[in-house]
């Protein structure tokens, strides 16, 4: 027995869903998940079957047979018409005969005789195969005075009656991968978390708004709009901390010496280009010093771009093994969880996701501990020594931090953030995420129990460097580096706002 989803396009009548599940069930298939709501798209129908592999070919042929089954996602052509059709009883009738010998599925109709065009009649109609328009538009001109509107291929101007067929032209505009067989997998994913967030009480189109967000905004910040915030932090003679805010997702660290360069977390792989344009043109022979990766946890933000550098990255075994199972919620207690199974898919396709491939690998070993932290590692920057610490997987499984209390500078990862310092443009993109898991912690009840924990640390963290910049340095996944006054986050330092290439930067 096999389980595998398909997607069915069945006409808006009664008894269609019933053809289909009388299919199904004639093969000794069964229906594990089907959604289906009107509201978003009057025919569209998304299935999860279990059945043998012979049953599943018989099914599919049955599907076919109806014209059910949904194979491609072949765009649909929109037609907006003005038509004057005579004042006369029959007149309506003999316009819509002739749409429907064309196939023509309508849209949208206006006609009202008490208007102030009395002979006007505005309708919209969706036409499967474009060589019908022409032949519909060469009818309707011989028999009408008309106007053309509007006249799309495209599936931009779709209406929701073909919701999920729009939804697909955009997606498609997003990613590399656009293959039909590909969306509609996608497409029956989307759908699920779509359902799953249904069931608890979220608004569907907040969710697909939330989807196409995600991956415009991405697109929409790289090259020539692509914008940064730039923090320099001399922590001793020999070593200066660098701090990348690219416009989404996470900071990128760099630790740079005279002798190498060590860079804390990557960012996405599609700001990778620009982030290491930066590099070269702010702490020029940074990229030629880099000597290895360290990666705090397998989010997208943090890894993605771990795979265009030529240098090893060190990571917890468990980070490894997110990367390979593509599910971030992986090795905690919502494993199970289709929101993050769906989000960790479509974040890695918005983002082009390019892990690093040149690893280290760290499991917990000894009984060495930093509070509540295991030591997993020593390492040398430089002259200077960190310790690396084992996270207890509130935010998510393998997460890892880096810390020298001798420097009084704490590595957080996703545990600390400076929220209140995010500006708006970022806190808008974070909450994106949030519309689609719920929460962006994995384990939220340890997260909060991690937070304090670590903060804890960061207070018994004073180094010689501890007076003159009152506090330790903490430099969390999102926001600037900043200190810990009472109960505060607050950036230190001078922050630089470097604009899309062209305009002048700012402090």
């Amino acid at each position: 027995m096999e389980k595998y989803a398909f997607v069915a396009r069945v006409p808006d009548q009664p008894g269609a869903l019933h053809r289909a599940a009388e299919i199904i069930s004639r093969y000794q298939g069964n229906i594990n998940r089907i959604q289906f709501d009107r509201r978003i798209d009057s025919h569209t129908v998304f299935f999860e079957v279990t059945s043998t592999a012979e049953a599943r070919r018989a099914i599919s042929n049955g599907l076919l047979g109806l014209g059910y089954l949904q194979t491609a996602l072949k765009p649909l052509n929109f037609l907006k018409l003005s038509v004057h059709i005579p004042h006369a009883p029959g007149a309506l009738l003999d316009f819509l005969e002739c749409t429907t010998s064309f196939r023509a599925n309508i849209a949208l109709i206006d006609f009202d005789d008490r208007g102030r065009n009395p002979d006007l009649l505005t309708v919209s109609l969706n036409l499967e195969e474009t060589a019908a328009v022409s032949s519909l538009l060469d009818q309707l001109k011989s028999r009408y005075r008309m106007e053309v509107l509007e006249y799309d291929t495209s599936g931009k101007h779709l209406d929701d009656t073909v919701f999920y067929l729009r939804f697909a032209q955009a997606i498609r505009g997003l990613v590399d991968e656009s293959e039909d067989a590909f969306l509609l997998t996608l497409l029956g994913d989307i759908n699920h978390i779509v359902q799953e967030l249904m069931n608890r009480g979220q608004d569907p189109r907040l969710v697909f708004e939330s989807i196409l967000l995600t991956g415009e905004t991405l697109r929409d910040t790289k090259g020539a709009r692509f914008y940064a915030d730039l923090q320099q932090i001399r922590l001793a003679d020999d070593l200066t901390l660098v701090c990348i805010q690219p416009p989404c997702g996470g900071n990128v660290f760099l630790l740079d010496t005279p002798g190498e360069c060590v860079m804390v977390d990557t960012g996405y792989g599609i700001y990778h280009h620009d982030i290491s344009t930066l590099i070269r043109n702010h702490i020029p022979g940074a990229l030629e010093r880099l000597s290895r990766l360290i990666i705090t946890h397998a989010d997208a933000d943090h890894c993605g771009a771990g795979g265009h550098y030529p240098v090893p990255a060190l990571m917890h075994s468990g980070t490894m093994d997110i990367i390979r199972v593509s599910n971030r919620a992986y090795g905690s207690r919502s494993q199970s969880s289709i929101l993050e199974e769906v989000y960790t898919t479509l974040i890695n396709l918005f983002s082009r996701f390019c892990p690093p491939r040149d690893t280290i690998l760290l499991s917990p070993s000894g009984d060495a501990m930093r509070g509540r932290f295991p030591i997993l590692a020593t390492l040398e920057v430089g002259t200077h020594r960190f310790e690396v610490l084992e996270g207890m997987g509130g935010h998510l499984h393998g997460q890892i931090y880096l810390t020298s209390r001798e420097l009084g500078v704490f590595f957080s990862a996703d545990t600390v953030i400076n929220f209140d310092h995010l500006t708006a443009e970022r806190s808008r993109y974070n909450t994106l995420a949030v519309n689609l898991v719920t929460s962006v912690n994995v384990d939220s009840e340890r997260a909060r129990e991690e937070r304090a924990e670590l903060l804890g640390l960061v207070r018994e963290t004073t180094g010689p460097f501890y007076e003159k910049r009152e506090g330790c340095l903490i430099c969390g996944g999102h926001g600037p580096v900043s200190i810990l006054k009472e109960r505060s986050l607050l950036p230190f330092g001078r922050i630089i706002h470097l604009p899309p290439p062209g305009e002048g930067c700012s402090a």
